[in-house]
């Protein structure tokens, strides 16, 4: 049955008018917190990235200078967040979330992944991807037209969309490589020892792919490889999953589509039943940090090397299968 682009419209309106009922944006307070709608999204931003600056809060928020101000000034004098002079730029003041921040933040994340995991979870895995992939493309797409020069009439193709794939790609192993070079150097000067090491491992591990217990997905936008994370369910023996590769393309970053990739990957260990899971990330990631230790990682060590041609603090975090209560 063909549908006209005018049904169409008038269809993704009422889905969206549904969508933003039955989320509760319509009530004066949402997340079982008794704060608005841009409050719970300040913290939640805030919070995801461990500090940000009221200009990188009004671009995320899409709102404007004097908005953001005010809701800044009310978080203040709640005690959700702290505000301090910026070491770099004495100019520029960061936001913080506070110690009550955080619990709130805490909450808030509890109440709306509650949500989220009983209307999906009697859905099957691909039912669960494709209402993602949706919802990821038609934000792109809005994201794409509010981007827009008003000369610009022409309709972009779908060149947006966001999807995760599972498995091995072709150009895998070499754009993986690249995002993780790219990244590194730029952070922290890694050269060709950690590049190497990266394409070795990954040679190795993607032919492992078909067991069963190790798995690879990825992020993809217009057929190139943006972010990746694997799951290798060998290498550290019996019952340990080892999370590697886990990186994002610097565009997608603030996105939320690095907590699915986390959280897809963890879904899996569970799934497999390993007693726990292991990363290993350097010190000074705090947003990352901060992501999994949400997820309910815990740091188990910590140690210094030059391994990677650059004195470093590598650090070791745990995850243990969580238990049917909490799961």
């Amino acid at each position: 049955m063909t549908t006209n682009l005018s049904d169409t419209i008038q269809n993704i309106r009422f889905v969206s008018r549904n969508l933003i009922r039955e989320l509760g944006f319509l009530n004066k307070t949402i997340a079982g917190t008794g704060l608005p709608g841009s409050f719970v999204h300040a913290i939640v931003e805030i919070g995801t990235s461990g500090e940000l600056t009221a200009k990188e809060l009004s671009e995320r928020l899409l709102l404007e200078k004097s908005t953001i101000s005010r809701l800044v000034r009310s978080l203040i004098e709640r005690e959700e967040i702290s505000e301090s002079r910026s070491l770099v730029d004495a100019r520029q003041k960061n936001l913080r979330l506070t110690e009550k921040g955080e619990k709130t933040l805490t909450k808030i994340n509890h109440y709306a992944a509650s949500q989220v995991r009983e209307a999906i979870s009697p859905l099957s895995e691909s039912k669960q991807q494709e209402i993602f992939t949706g919802l990821a493309s038609y934000c792109a797409a809005l994201q794409n037209a509010r981007n827009k020069s008003p000369s610009d009439t022409q309709i972009s193709p779908p060149e947006n969309l966001i999807e995760i794939r599972r498995g091995y790609l072709p150009g895998i192993i070499g754009d993986i490589t690249s995002l993780h070079a790219t990244y590194y150097n730029s952070l922290v000067g890694f050269g060709d020892k950690f590049e190497t090491a990266v394409a070795t491992g990954l040679t190795q591990f993607i032919p492992r792919l078909e067991n069963k217990q190790n798995e690879i997905w990825s992020i993809v936008q217009s057929d190139k490889i943006l972010g990746s994370i694997a799951i290798d369910g060998e290498d550290l023996g019996a019952g340990i999953a080892h999370l590697r590769w886990f990186i994002l393309d610097k565009k997608l970053q603030g996105t939320g589509i690095g907590k699915t990739l986390l959280k897809t990957a963890l879904q899996f260990c569970d799934t497999q039943k390993f007693n726990q899971t292991h990363l290993w990330t350097f010190k000074g990631l705090d947003t990352a940090r901060a992501l999994y230790e949400q997820n309910g990682f815990s740091l188990m060590e910590e140690y210094s090397g030059t391994q990677w041609g650059k004195q470093m603090t590598e650090q070791k975090f745990v995850r243990s299968l969580p238990s049917k209560g909490n799961a």
